[in-house]
C-alpha cells in the first residue's frame, strides 16, 4: 500500500527500525479517506485517534462564545493532527478537526499506540520525539504571537511554510495567524503591489 510507504519513510527519518518493526508499526494504522469539509473530530466526542496526513490538508479549531473560530493547528502531508488534549487524556474533545481538501489519513487508535509504546522501546522513542517536536513548535508559535505584530507573523509563516500559504483557505490562515481575513487580504495585496 503506497499510503503506508509515506508513513514508513516518516518513521525511518526519526528512528532506526528493522523491516519487521516497521511492518508491525504500520499494522496498527487504518487508512481513511476524508472528503473536503468533513470532520474527523468534533467537540464533545473523545478523539480516539491520532492522524498522519498522507494526502490533503486539515485544520483544528475552536469556536468561542461569540461564534468566532480560532485555528489552533494546520496540517498537510507528512504532518500529524488531532485534538491532543482529548486524545492523550481520553476526554471529550474541545476542537473541531476538519479536512480543507479531499484527504487521505492513516489513523492510529489510542490503545494501539499505548500497546506499541509498551511493547517496543523504539516505538516509545518515536512517539516521544514527535511529542517533543510538537511541544517546541507550539512554544515557538506562542512566542511569535506574543512578540510580533500581525504583518511580521505573516511574513515569518510565509517564509517557513510557503506551500501552506498557497493551499489553505485565507480565512483559515488568518485565523491561525490571529488576524482578520480582511487584514490578511490587505497584507497580501500590499505585498503583490510591491513585487
Amino acid at each position: 500500500m503506497t499510503e503506508s510507504l509515506a508513513l514508513a519513510e516518516h518513521i525511518k527519518k526519526r528512528i532506526n527500525l528493522t523491516d519487521a518493526e516497521v511492518n508491525e508499526f504500520l499494522s496498527c494504522f487504518k487508512l481513511m479517506k476524508v472528503r473536503k469539509r468533513q470532520f474527523i473530530i468534533q467537540p464533545g466526542f473523545i478523539a480516539h485517534h491520532k492522524n498522519y496526513v498522507v494526502k490533503g490538508a486539515f485544520r483544528a479549531y475552536v469556536v468561542d462564545d461569540t461564534g468566532q473560530d480560532h485555528t489552533i493547528q494546520v496540517s498537510i502531508e507528512d504532518w500529524w493532527i488531532s485534538d491532543y488534549n482529548s486524545y492523550l487524556y481520553q476526554k471529550p474533545a474541545t476542537m473541531f478537526v476538519e479536512a480543507l481538501e479531499d484527504s487521505i489519513i492513516l489513523q492510529i487508535h489510542y490503545n494501539d499506540e499505548a500497546w506499541l509504546k509498551q511493547e517496543h522501546h523504539n516505538f516509545e522513542t518515536f512517539f516521544r520525539i514527535m511529542a517533543e517536536r510538537s511541544m517546541a513548535h507550539m512554544q515557538r508559535r506562542i512566542i511569535t504571537n506574543l512578540t510580533k505584530n500581525a504583518e511580521e507573523r505573516y511574513k515569518e509563516f510565509e517564509v517557513q511554510y510557503p506551500e501552506i500559504v498557497q493551499r489553505i483557505p485565507q480565512y483559515a490562515l488568518a485565523s491561525y495567524l490571529g488576524m482578520t481575513t480582511e487584514y490578511l487580504s490587505r497584507l497580501r495585496n500590499r505585498r503583490t503591489k510591491k513585487s
